[in-house]
C-alpha cells in the first residue's frame, strides 16, 4: 500500500436533482425580543372592565334576598333589645332608643341625598337630550327655553356670574339656534371646561405615578379604580350633577360601559401610539411606560366624562384633546426616566 501525500480529489456526479431546498426557500431569520415589553395598560383595561361589568341577574337576587334578610334579623333583634332594655332600665332604654332614631333619620337623609343625586344626573341628562333635538330641528324657541334652564342651573355658582350676565345681555341679538346655544356654551360651560380638564389632569397624573412607581401587584389596578371613579365624581359635580355614591357608580358603570363597548380602551390606535411609541417606551423602564399608557387612558376616560356629564354637547367649543391632556400632565413627571 502506497502513501499518497498532497490533495485527495474526490470526483462527484453533477446533481440534476432539483427538489434539494434553496438557500432562498430558508425562513427568514426572526428578529430578537425587545429589551423592554410594551406597555399595554394594563391596570387601566382591568380597571375599566370592573367597572362596567354588571351582575348577573342571580347574583342581584342574591344580594337582594341577603340585605332584606340582613335587615329584618337586625330590626327584630334591635327592637327586642330596646324593649327589653326599657323594661330592665326605663331610662337607658329611652335613651338607646333615641340613639336608633337618629340612626333613622341620617338613614333617611342618606336616602333622600342619592334620589335627589339621581335627579340631578337626569336633568343634566334631559338638558343633553334637549339641546341634541334644538338643534337638529333649528328650533329658537327650544333653545331660548333651554337657555333658561341652563341659566337656573348655574345660578348659585359663583364661577358663572360673569358669563350669565353675557349670555342674558347678549341672548336676545341670537337668530337660530346654534348660535344661541353656542354663546350659552361659550360663555357657561367654558370655565367648567377647564376646571373638568384640570381634574382629569390630576386623575390621569395620579393613576401613571403610582404605576410607575409602585411595584406591589394590583395596587396598580386598585388605583386606576378609585382615581377614575373619583374623577368622574368630580366632572359631574362640576357640571352640576353631583352625583352621591350609588350616582356615582352608575355614571361610572355608563361611561365605562361605553369606552369598552367602543374598543376605547385599547393600546394601539391613534392617541396612545404616540404618546407610547416605540422610540419612548425604548428609553424607559417597562413600569414608566405602562404609567404613561395607563395615565393615558385615564384621560381619554376623563374626556369620555365631560361629554356624558356635560349638558350642551361639544360644538362651538372644541372637544378636549386626549393628548394634550396627557401633555399637561404627565410633563415633568418623568423627566429624568429616558437618562
Amino acid at each position: 500500500m502506497t502513501d499518497r501525500k498532497g490533495p485527495v480529489l474526490i470526483e462527484v456526479e453533477a446533481d440534476t436533482d432539483d427538489s434539494r431546498p434553496s438557500p432562498a426557500d430558508a425562513p427568514p431569520v426572526p428578529e430578537p425580543a425587545p429589551l423592554v415589553d410594551p406597555a399595554s395598560g394594563r391596570a387601566m383595561q382591568t380597571a375599566a372592565v370592573l367597572a362596567a361589568r354588571r351582575p348577573s341577574r342571580l347574583a342581584r337576587w342574591f344580594w337582594s334576598l341577603a340585605l332584606t334578610l340582613l335587615g329584618v334579623v337586625v330590626s327584630v333583634a334591635a327592637w327586642d333589645f330596646v324593649t327589653g332594655l326599657i323594661a330592665r332600665m326605663p331610662l337607658l332604654g329611652y335613651g338607646v332608643t333615641a340613639l336608633i332614631a337618629a340612626f333613622l333619620v341620617v338613614l333617611l337623609a342618606i336616602a333622600i341625598r342619592e334620589m335627589a343625586a339621581f335627579a340631578r344626573l337626569g336633568r343634566i341628562d334631559a338638558l343633553h337630550r334637549a339641546a341634541d333635538q334644538a338643534l337638529a330641528d333649528n328650533d329658537l324657541s327650544a333653545a331660548r327655553k333651554l337657555t333658561e334652564r341652563l341659566t337656573a342651573l348655574y345660578k348659585g355658582r359663583e364661577e358663572t356670574r360673569w358669563g350669565r350676565d353675557r349670555l342674558a345681555e347678549r341672548g336676545a341679538e341670537q337668530f337660530d339656534a346654534e348660535s344661541l346655544l353656542g354663546l350659552a356654551e361659550t360663555e357657561l360651560l367654558a370655565p367648567l371646561d377647564r376646571a373638568a380638564a384640570t381634574e382629569v389632569e390630576a386623575a390621569a397624573r395620579q393613576v401613571a405615578t403610582v404605576t410607575a412607581l409602585v411595584p406591589l401587584a394590583l395596587a396598580d389596578v386598585a388605583t386606576a379604580l378609585t382615581a377614575n371613579i373619583r374623577m368622574i365624581r368630580r366632572v359631574a359635580e362640576i357640571y352640576g350633577g353631583r352625583s352621591g355614591t350609588l350616582g356615582g357608580l352608575r355614571l361610572t358603570r355608563a361611561v365605562m360601559s361605553h369606552l369598552v363597548a367602543t374598543g376605547a380602551v385599547a393600546v394601539g390606535d391613534d392617541m396612545i401610539s404616540s404618546v407610547a411609541g416605540g422610540g419612548v417606551l425604548g428609553k424607559l423602564s417597562r413600569r414608566f411606560g405602562e404609567g404613561i399608557v395607563n395615565g393615558a387612558l385615564t384621560a381619554r376616560v376623563g374626556v369620555a366624562a365631560m361629554e356624558v356629564c356635560r349638558p350642551l354637547p361639544f360644538r362651538r367649543e372644541k372637544r378636549p384633546s386626549v393628548s394634550a391632556l396627557v401633555k399637561r400632565a404627565l410633563t415633568g413627571l418623568f423627566a429624568g426616566a429616558a437618562g
